[in-house]
C-alpha cells in the first residue's frame, strides 16, 4: 500500500481523533479516511462503509495513531453538515 504525502496529515483538527495503534486501522491514514467521510457526507449518501484497504499508510503529523474510523466518521458528519450550508 502507497504511503499518503498529502498536507492533511499536519492538519491540527485530527489532534481530537482517538488513539488507535491496532487491529485493522492500524497505521492507515486518517486524513484520507476523513476525507473519504466527508465526501459521502456532503452527498449524504445512506449507504456507507469504509474500506480501510483502500486507504493509504501514514506514519507521519497529526495522522500518526489516530482512529481511521474516527475519522471517517466526524469526515462524515461534517460533510452532511456542509450539505446544508
Amino acid at each position: 500500500m502507497p504511503t499518503c504525502n498529502k498536507n492533511h496529515r499536519y492538519e491540527e483538527k485530527f489532534n481530537s481523533l482517538p488513539h488507535d495503534q491496532g487491529g485493522d486501522g492500524r497505521h492507515k491514514c486518517s486524513g484520507c479516511a476523513y476525507e473519504k467521510g466527508f465526501e459521502l457526507g456532503v452527498r449524504r449518501e445512506e449507504n456507507i462503509e469504509m474500506d480501510l484497504d483502500s486507504l493509504p499508510e501514514s506514519q507521519a503529523g497529526e495522522v500518526r495513531h489516530k482512529s481511521p474510523h474516527a475519522a471517517f466518521a466526524k469526515g462524515y458528519q461534517d460533510g452532511v453538515e456542509e450539505s446544508y450550508r
